[in-house]
C-alpha cells in the first residue's frame, strides 16, 4: 500500500480515466480514425503511467525534507521504503515507460515521436531535483506535463491517421482535446500555487523560491484568485455560444463544474489557514474530475 502512496494512484486513476475516455467515449462520436488498436492503446496508457510514477517517485525523494515540515504523516522515503529502493523503483519506471514509448512510435510510423517519451522524464526529473525551486518555472512545467497526458493520445493515435478525405474530422477532434489539455493546463497551475502556499513553512525551511514566498501568503493567493477567474469566464464563455441549447450539457457544466469554480473562488478570497487551501486544492482536483467526466456527454447528447 505504501508503495501505491508513493506513485499517487489516485492521480494515476484519473490519469487512465481521461485517456480512456478519449479514446472511447470521444473518438467514436465523431467518429475518427485510429492509428493505434486496443492493445497498443493499453501501451500508450502503460509508458504514461510508467512515467508519472517515476516522477511521482523522484519527487517525493527530494521532497523530504519539506514533507518533514509540511506533511509528516504523509513521509514515505525514509520510513516506509528506504530512499535506495525508491530511486531503483523511478529509474525501472522510467526504462519500461521510454522503452514502450520507443517501441511504439516505431510501431505507428513516426519515431520522432519517442523524444516525447524522453523529454518527459528528463523534465520530471529536473522538475523535482531542480526547477520546482524556482518561482513559477516549476508549477509551469508540471502543468504542461499534465496537459501533455491529453495531447499525447491526440498525438499517437490521430495524428498518424490524418488522410486527405478525413483531416477536417481528425483536426477537429484534436482541436477539442487540445481545449482539454489547456483547462487542465490552467487548473493544475492554479492547484500548484495554491499548494505551494499551502506548504509555504516547508518550503521556506527546504530554501525553495516559490510565489508565496517571494511576494508573500496574500499575494499569492490573489494571484491563484485573478487565475481562477479565467477557466471560469472561459467555461461561461462556452456554455453560452455553444452548450445553450443543450439542457442535459448546461446542467452539468453549471452544477459540476462552474458552481464549484465558483466555489474555489469564494474560498481564495477569504483563504487563511493551511487548512483553507488544502481545501481549495481538493476543489480543484475535484474539477478536474468533473472536468473528465464531461467527456462521457459526447455519446449521450452527439448521437
Amino acid at each position: 500500500m505504501k508503495v501505491l502512496n508513493l506513485i499517487r494512484w489516485k492521480n494515476l486513476l484519473l490519469l487512465v480515466l481521461v485517456q480512456t475516455l478519449l479514446k472511447y467515449a470521444l473518438f467514436p462520436v465523431f467518429p475518427v480514425n485510429s492509428a493505434l488498436q486496443d492493445w497498443q492503446f493499453a501501451i500508450l496508457v502503460l509508458a504514461t503511467l510508467c512515467l508519472a510514477s517515476a516522477g511521482n517517485i523522484i519527487n517525493d525523494i527530494y521532497d523530504v525534507e519539506t514533507d518533514t515540515v509540511n506533511k509528516p504523516h504523509r513521509v514515505i522515503i525514509g520510513r516506509f521504503i528506504s530512499e535506495s529502493t525508491a530511486y531503483n523503483l523511478f529509474m525501472a519506471l522510467n526504462v519500461v515507460g521510454v522503452g514502450l514509448g520507443f517501441y511504439l512510435s516505431h510501431a505507428i510510423g513516426k519515431s520522432s515521436f519517442f523524444a516525447l517519451f524522453v523529454i518527459i522524464s528528463a523534465l520530471l526529473y529536473l522538475y523535482a531535483s531542480y526547477l520546482k525551486r524556482s518561482c513559477l518555472i516549476g508549477n509551469i512545467i508540471i502543468s504542461i506535463l499534465v496537459s501533455l497526458s491529453l495531447i499525447i493520445v491526440g498525438l499517437f493515435d490521430l495524428i498518424p491517421a490524418i488522410t486527405f478525405e478525413n483531416q477536417d474530422n481528425q483536426r477537429m477532434v484534436f482541436k477539442l482535446i487540445l481545449g482539454y489539455a489547456g483547462m487542465a493546463f490552467l487548473l493544475n497551475f492554479i492547484r500548484e500555487i495554491v499548494k505551494d502556499i499551502e506548504d509555504i513553512n516547508g518550503d521556506y525551511v527546504a530554501g525553495m523560491q516559490t510565489l508565496p514566498i517571494l511576494i508573500g501568503r496574500n499575494r499569492a493567493s490573489k494571484v491563484a484568485f485573478v487565475l481562477s477567474c479565467i477557466p471560469l469566464l472561459g467555461l461561461v464563455y462556452y456554455l453560452i455560444t455553444y452548450l445553450y441549447s443543450k439542457p442535459l450539457e448546461v446542467g452539468y457544466f453549471t452544477f459540476f463544474i462552474i458552481g464549484p469554480m465558483l466555489y474555489i473562488l469564494f474560498e481564495l478570497f477569504g483563504a487563511k489557514s493551511k487548512k483553507d487551501y488544502h481545501k481549495i486544492s481538493n476543489a480543484l482536483k475535484l474539477v478536474m474530475l468533473t472536468g473528465v467526466l464531461s467527456l462521457l456527454l459526447y455519446p449521450l447528447t452527439l448521437t
